[in-house]
């Protein structure tokens, strides 16, 4: 019986599902050997004296020749469900982006729909802990990228990955790569947010079923958001940040890199900062990046129109004592106690005025109580 899964036969699948377990094989050996065999079932068809000949060691050969059959057929059981697929590194909907990086995935495990690997794609990423203005930033810049026909790639974190995903499911698709196997949802809270993206998108993975989410696992799967994507986008991220190992992925692999730039006093933008340092184009708006990308996205892409109602109402429109207020507060994390020392306004009247320039969209709230201007 043939897999709905893949392209070619059940038996094929299943030596690449078997392949792909055998501890030791990473994807780069995995390809040389498909290469130097030809076929996956005549790698695990090889005798001990052939796979010595091309250079393995003695305890890998031992390895591949007691490979982990159980568990791919554990694999093929899984791939059977509704909404899932198992694309092989020569199956024709394989991401042709990703099969152009080094070493690429020689299985890609999906829930949703696979045609949408090969959409024109943008990563979004950035630090788990954002700042209030940090998070609405991404997701007006993913919501706006999504409506201009872009899919928006990132990693089902909390932060900016999250805002990213849902900031583009309200006006196009989405991509998940994720750092577990397919049947698993990291964190649990996004599980959710999980069940939208395979209904409006997908999430992808190299990790075969039951794999829990390691650590060493989300390092390694951040190529994979790089490598989907025509460039990645980081919008606040610490100097450390695993978001700046993204975009040295997308370095490596020729792809752009874009980042927005923020306040000298926010740690979180010191990450963004050093990138723009090392050549990546600043973003103030979604135009700089369609701008960047436009030579990759010929008429695949067009220029959406900015939602109506989507901003803060004009601060002219509000009056004398609010514009004020607003001028002094700045864009960088100002407690209320500052403000009544900068405007000379009581502190009631300086809570209730925060208080209406936030549910309009003026003001977000910080941490310590602090308060900061909406970008």
């Amino acid at each position: 019986m043939q897999s709905k899964v893949t392209w070619g036969t059940r038996e094929r699948l299943r030596a690449w599902l078997i392949l792909a377990r055998v501890p030791g094989i990473g994807p780069r050996l995995a390809g040389r050997l498909v290469e130097h065999f030809g076929d996956p079932l005549r790698v695990l068809a090889a005798g001990r004296a052939e796979l010595q000949a091309i250079g393995l060691k003695p305890k890998l050969v031992d390895t591949l020749l007691n490979s982990p059959e159980a568990a791919a057929d554990a694999d093929l059981a899984w791939a059977e469900g509704e909404g899932v697929w198992i694309l092989t590194r020569d199956d024709p909907r394989y991401p042709p982006r990703l099969a152009q990086v080094s070493a690429p995935p020689i299985l890609l495990f999906v829930r949703g729909d696979p045609e949408i690997l090969a959409d024109p794609m943008l990563a979004i990423v950035g630090s788990r802990n954002p700042t209030p203005t940090g998070r609405e930033t991404t997701k007006g810049l993913a919501r706006y990228l999504a409506a201009c026909g872009l899919t928006i790639v990132s990693g089902l974190a909390i932060g900016i990955d999250a805002a990213a995903h849902t900031g583009s499911l309200e006006e196009g698709r989405t991509v998940a790569v994720l750092g577990t196997g397919p049947d698993r949802v990291y964190p649990a809270a996004h599980r959710d947010l999980a069940r939208r993206i395979a209904k409006n998108g997908a999430l992808v993975t190299e990790y075969p079923p039951g794999t829990a989410p390691l650590g060493r696992n989300f390092p390694r799967r951040n190529r994979l958001i790089s490598g989907l994507s025509l460039g990645t986008l980081v919008t606040e991220a610490a100097p450390k940040s695993g978001s700046l190992i993204t975009a040295r992925y997308a370095v490596e692999q020729g792809r752009e890199v874009f980042a927005v730039p923020g306040s000298i006093h926010n740690p979180l933008a010191r990450g963004c900062h050093a990138l723009i340092r090392d050549g990546a184009k600043l973003v103030e708006s979604a135009a700089d990046i369609l701008e960047e990308l436009a030579p990759l996205l010929g008429p695949l892409v067009t220029e959406a129109a900015e939602p109506a109602g989507s901003g803060p109402r004009d601060s002219e429109e509000l009056d004398a004592d609010y514009r004020r207020l607003l001028e002094n507060l700045g864009h960088d994390p100002v407690s209320p106690d500052e403000l009544t020392r900068r405007t000379g306004l009581s502190a009631q009247n300086i809570a209730s005025m925060l208080l209406l320039l936030e549910l309009q969209g003026h003001v977000s709230p910080c941490p310590g109580g602090r308060y900061c201007r909406t970008a």
